[in-house]
């Protein structure tokens, strides 16, 4: 069941949710606004090849600034942080959806990280890209997406309790850990 504006702002004033920082005035009749922080990480233009099971080859060629508002050209790539502190019980997750005023202008929110699992608590990692023909300046504290909330059985084992949850508690716009994971031979 997807919660409805009075339920967000119960669950959340009752603790359940945790958003910090709140402010009732983003609550939406089915979602919560959130906000785009101040911590922003790009790849720089390269050949050099990522690969997902190399940590070092993630980590290099990459930028980040600290500001109050980034220009994104078209073509480009950003991970972004959100304003808030998102934490999740074990029974309701949330998907995050970019706001249609901006997604108007050519930005997209999300590639396919758009999904938050139950037990999960840290800032979200956005991953903007502009498909416009021009650059669009995005300014820090300004509503860029919403979370929709739906309710579930109580999860087995939540995100948090999970012994290889990679982004529990992240801050700041956060890199991929793709290489954490243990690379299995593909089965043809």
């Amino acid at each position: 069941m997807i919660l409805v504006d009075w339920q967000i702002k119960d669950r959340i004033e009752r603790g359940f949710i945790g958003i910090s920082p709140y402010d009732s005035k983003f609550i939406q009749p089915n979602s919560l606004d959130i906000r785009l922080g101040r911590h922003f990480v790009w790849y720089e233009k390269s050949d050099e090849i990522i690969d997902p099971y190399d940590g070092d080859s993630i980590k290099s060629g990459v930028s980040e600034k600290t500001a109050d508002y980034i220009d994104i050209h078209p073509g480009m790539f950003v991970l972004a942080e959100t304003l808030e502190t998102i934490t999740l019980p074990d029974n309701i997750v949330s998907t995050i959806e970019g706001k249609s005023s901006i997604a108007r202008l050519g930005i997209t929110l999300h590639q396919t990280g758009g999904w938050i699992d139950a037990g999960f608590s840290g800032t979200i990692t956005l991953e903007i890209a502009n498909v416009n023909q021009r650059p669009v300046r995005l300014y820090a504290g300004m509503p860029v997406g919403q979370l929709v909330f739906y309710t579930t059985e109580r999860s087995l084992n939540p995100y948090g309790s999970k012994g290889d949850a990679k982004y529990l508690h992240q801050k700041n716009a956060t890199l991929s850990r793709y290489y954490e994971n243990k690379k299995q031979d593909a089965v043809l």
